[in-house]
Parts: C-alpha cells; sequence; structure tokens
C-alpha cells in the first residue's frame, strides 16, 4: 500500500495504491503517527498514484497532518492527482490541507518549516 523513503529531515511516504478508503487510511494512520516518536517527524505524503478516496478517507488525512503540526512536526501531501484535487475541494477539505504540486516543493516547505521551528525555539 505504501513505499517509504526516508532523508535526513523527513520521510517520503508514497501511497502505491489506485484508491484511498477510511479502512486504509485508518492503517496509514497507524503507520504514520509513531514517527512522532523518531528523531526524523516529518512526513511527505506522495499521492501520485491515488485516482480516487473517500470522503472518511480524505477527513482522517486532515486529521493525521494536524497531529504532526500539533507535535511541531511537518505534513506536506504533494503531487495529488486532479481526480483527488477535484475531490478534495468539492468536500471543503482541500484549502485546509498543505499541500504542493511536486515532491521537490514539499522537501523545500519541510526545510523551511524546521527553519522556522529551529528559531522559534531560539527566543
Amino acid at each position: 500500500m505504501v513505499k517509504t523513503n526516508t532523508k535526513e529531515k523527513f520521510h517520503v511516504i508514497t501511497v502505491t495504491a489506485p484508491a484511498l478508503t477510511a479502512v486504509m487510511a485508518a492503517e496509514l494512520s497507524d503507520l504514520l503517527l509513531p514517527y512522532l516518536q523518531n528523531d526524523v517527524k516529518n512526513v511527505i505524503l506522495n499521492l501520485k498514484e491515488l485516482q480516487s478516496l473517500d470522503e472518511l478517507a480524505a477527513e482522517q488525512l486532515v486529521k493525521l497532518q494536524q497531529n504532526f503540526y500539533e507535535k511541531n512536526s511537518s505534513f506536506v501531501v504533494c503531487e495529488i492527482q486532479k481526480p483527488v484535487e477535484d475531490f478534495l475541494d468539492s468536500v471543503n477539505l482541500l484549502e485546509i490541507m498543505n499541500t504542493t504540486p511536486t515532491e521537490s516543493e514539499a522537501m523545500d516547505i519541510v526545510q523551511m518549516e524546521e527553519i522556522e521551528r529551529e528559531f522559534l525555539n531560539e527566543e
């Protein structure tokens, strides 16, 4: 269901399934929440292979993102395909998600948020 690629400051998690159900989203949450206990806490969720998801799955992704930000960690969703983007927009979830068109831009956001957190911790 997912491929994981760990870098210095983040994990890139690629959903390899064409559809994401609420059950699969719950499994994804169970897989990703333990990362908050690691030294490398930031996650980039790459949805380039995902073509559809249901509303409960979408809501779980938003909750997952909120969990990461509450724990001072980044959670960026990238490479959302048009059908998924349109669906997220139609259920008013796209605007509250931290999304980027490319994985490279997601990496940039994680790096900037890391710098921001370090700066805020120094004050």
